[in-house]
């Protein structure tokens, strides 16, 4: 009996608490009403959606970078803007960075550091003269640092440009020798390994396959990266490909000689360790031997004339 009472008394809970829910909810046909109405509003609001949810940099900022980048280019002689193109195409990029864009960085950076200093200045009770004085060392600097940070990252890529390029053309050898051609043998490089060498190689296959002709491709990308090693690699291409040498002679003949070239850097730089170690060794090492070996000598000498 006791059981019965507690299964209606459920039921008639369960009842209530259903016929509460269903009179507050809305009603079905406005929540269809509501879904056509979602489906009736125009997609241009779907296009405002997704440009809002673009980060903030990405809106605002790039697009005032680059009417200032656009402002800039009216006041910037063309030899600095080729120079700084041809950097940044050495380099292989700087953050990203166009040449407007590292134009724009130098001279916001150089702005920054004029008004800095020239606060700090006049904030310390500076006279004019020093103040002017600040501020143009403090504008060359502001320009030279990003070059100078350019120019060190050509010299790095440079560096391992040379230094993979036997490897690389090991590799390169292997393939034709496989079987493949030149284009294919690109292509599973650059599939395969990475590196600035392999970048560049896989630029001069992309040029190859929109229909640049290969010695202009192998020749531009040797001019791009201003390399003694490649800059023979890629004569070397070019004038088996203009008279019709095997490709895979070419490269094996490359492949030992560069090889060679890197032996006889390496044994370069072991020959000049000891002129290099000298200077340590006169300025840090000696004084101390010195130390150790003349300092109770020393010490006793001054003793016993002191004491006599």
């Amino acid at each position: 009996m006791l059981l019965l009472i507690t299964i209606a008394a459920f039921i008639s809970i369960f009842g209530i608490l259903y016929a509460l829910i269903s009179a507050c909810s809305p009603v079905r046909g406005e929540v269809t009403l509501r879904l056509k109405a979602l489906d009736a509003v125009p997609s241009g609001y779907g296009d405002i959606d997704e440009e809002l949810a673009k980060p903030f940099a990405q809106r605002v900022i790039l697009p005032l970078t680059g009417s200032l980048a656009g402002g800039l280019v009216r006041f910037t002689p063309k030899a600095i803007r080729r120079m700084v193109d041809e950097k940044l195409v050495a380099a292989g990029g700087f953050s990203g960075l166009s040449t407007d864009g590292l134009l724009l960085f130098c001279g916001f950076l150089a702005t920054t550091a004029v008004l800095i200093v020239g606060a700090l200045s006049a904030m310390a009770g500076a006279p004019a003269a020093k103040i002017i004085g600040h501020a143009i060392i403090a504008l060359a600097i502001g320009l030279a640092v990003p070059l100078f940070l350019l120019n060190r990252k050509i010299t790095a890529r440079r560096k391992s440009i040379q230094s993979d390029l036997p490897d690389v053309l090991d590799l390169l050898t292997v393939s034709i020798e496989a079987g493949l051609g030149f284009d294919g043998a690109l292509a599973r490089l650059s599939e395969k390994t990475k590196g600035a060498l392999v970048e560049e190689f896989a630029r001069a296959l992309q040029e190859m396959q929109i229909g640049v002709p290969r010695r202009d491709a192998i020749r531009a990308m040797g001019q791009r990266c201003n390399v003694d090693d490649l800059s023979l690699f890629t004569a070397a291409v070019v004038q088996a490909d203009q008279l019709g040498v095997s490709i895979g002679n070419v490269l094996r003949v490359q492949s030992a000689s560069m090889r060679e070239k890197r032996r006889q850097r390496a044994q370069e730089k072991a020959m000049k360790a000891p002129v290099k170690m000298l200077l340590p060794l006169v300025v840090f090492i000696f004084p101390a031997v010195f130390v150790v070996l003349l300092g109770p000598a020393v010490i006793r000498l001054m003793t016993s004339l002191l004491f006599r």
